[in-house]
């Protein structure tokens, strides 16, 4: 009879082991759970990093464009001035 016995409760037995394992799971997994809670998100910091930098950029993007008009028209009229100054030198060598 004690053959028995031990042969009911080892069934049971082996089932608490299971579910103290899987409450110890279940505890581990909680605990990740509320330790990345309380931790901040990166990722509205790593977003409002970016923002700043397309707005840098944009900055850097509108100068750069405002600096290469203002180069374009320098360019176009010393281009002019350099037709007219060989006309000229033309003209004064074509009457000599």
């Amino acid at each position: 009879m004690a053959d028995d016995s031990t042969e009911t409760t080892r069934p049971i037995d082996d089932a608490f082991a299971r579910l103290d394992a899987a409450l110890a799971r279940l505890d581990a997994v909680v605990a990740r759970r509320l330790e990345a809670e309380a931790e901040p998100d990166d990722r509205d910091a790593e977003l409002a990093l970016m923002d700043e930098d397309r707005a840098r950029l944009a900055a850097a993007l509108d100068a750069a464009s405002a600096h290469l008009a203002d180069v374009e028209a320098t360019t176009g009229a010393v281009g002019q001035r350099l037709d007219r100054a060989i006309e000229t030198v033309q003209g004064v060598l074509g009457r000599a």
